[in-house]
């Protein structure tokens, strides 16, 4: 009797048609700098060619979380690529740097060409939103690893500044700390997310009381933001002096990254954030101090700025609705305000 690598559970034809499908989907993020196209053992860049005179290289790692059993409960396989590449895109441009390609890396247990195809077209939208070119990657199919019609996602991004560019720089007690709205949960605390959404016996078809129109899947399932285009544009303008992508952790995990020892942070809230964290809150019985502490609350990303009224007008030209969050002061941490009046 012959064996066949299928008979193994691998199909070698499935993994060349999904590569055939997804060319022109890389294709199409190319950019200045990229050096050949998919297919090769490694992918190349020239530096020279993107415009850099003395750079320094700033790359990230990341994935999306158990969001990704949403998408594989339900179908909905569109936005998590988008996700991917925000949570590797938007921590690269708080270091003031400019996203120039991407690596994604796709696992399986069997491979659904359709579904895989999806994925990465995701990633590719997203790829093509933070101007980075996806310029390569890994779909590795593993029988007995992963459960039928299970997969998990890993993102990979290099960026680069010119040495003298790298933030945050110059922070100082006073500066004023301003938000950027989040599109909703983003990509973390989906394990509590789930959890609540288990204890109330809500299915993913069920209608999303917090958005109009929707599922609690499809309203769950909005991608994260990515902030790359305005966020350069702020620091080119030379109105950027740090920046917090604001994921697991929430504000006070995130935001002391960006400020010097001895400086942290003082934040008026409550401030407007989507529908879907009051209902969280409510539905789970999660305290603010904790919710806070896991989710982004509305807040995508924190910049540090000391000229606020320049900055949201250089944002509000990059098509931005920011707002007025805090101050950096002298001390530790972060402090809230009124957070027993944020999700009531």
């Amino acid at each position: 009797m012959t064996r066949t690598y299928r008979d193994a559970g691998v199909d070698i034809e499935a993994g060349d048609a999904l590569v055939e499908a997804i060319k022109p989907l890389a294709k199409a993020t190319g950019r200045a700098g990229v050096l050949g196209g998919l297919g090769g053992f490694g992918a190349l860049f020239d530096l020279k060619a993107a415009g850099f005179i003395d750079p320094i290289l700033v790359s990230t790692t990341d994935g999306v979380g158990t969001k990704l059993k949403i998408a594989i409960e339900t179908g909905i396989h569109e936005f998590v690529g988008i996700d991917l590449v925000a949570m590797c895109v938007n921590d690269l441009v708080v270091q003031g740097a400019a996203p120039l390609f991407f690596l994604d890396y796709f696992a399986t247990g069997a491979l659904d060409v359709a579904a895989a195809a999806k994925v990465i077209g995701g990633i590719a939208k997203g790829c093509e939103i933070a101007g980075c070119a996806l310029v390569g990657g890994e779909t590795a199919e593993m029988p007995g690893m992963y459960a039928h019609g299970d997969y998990d996602l890993a993102g990979f991004a290099v960026g680069a500044a010119e040495r003298g560019a790298l933030l945050p720089a110059g922070v100082t007690a006073g500066d004023a700390i301003l938000a950027l709205p989040s599109s909703g949960v983003h990509s973390n605390g989906f394990s509590l997310v789930r959890k609540i959404a288990q204890d109330a016996a809500l299915g993913w078809d069920t209608p999303a009381l917090f958005v109009d129109g929707l599922t609690v899947a499809e309203a769950l399932m909005t991608p994260t933001r990515i902030y790359v285009k305005p966020m350069l544009a702020l620091h080119k303008a030379g109105l950027l002096k740090g920046a917090a992508h604001i994921t697991g952790g929430g504000l006070p995990g995130n935001l002391p990254r960006a400020l010097p020892a001895g400086l942290g942070a003082h934040l008026k809230g409550p401030w407007k954030m989507p529908p879907v964290f009051p209902w969280l809150a409510a539905n789970g019985g999660v305290a603010p101090a904790e919710m806070l502490r896991v989710f982004n609350c509305g807040v995508g990303m924190a910049l540090i700025t000391a000229d606020p009224e320049a900055a949201m007008n250089c944002l509000r030209a990059e098509g931005e609705f920011p707002f007025l969050l805090g101050h950096v002061v002298k001390g530790e941490g972060v402090h809230v305000d009124h957070q027993d009046k944020f999700f009531g």
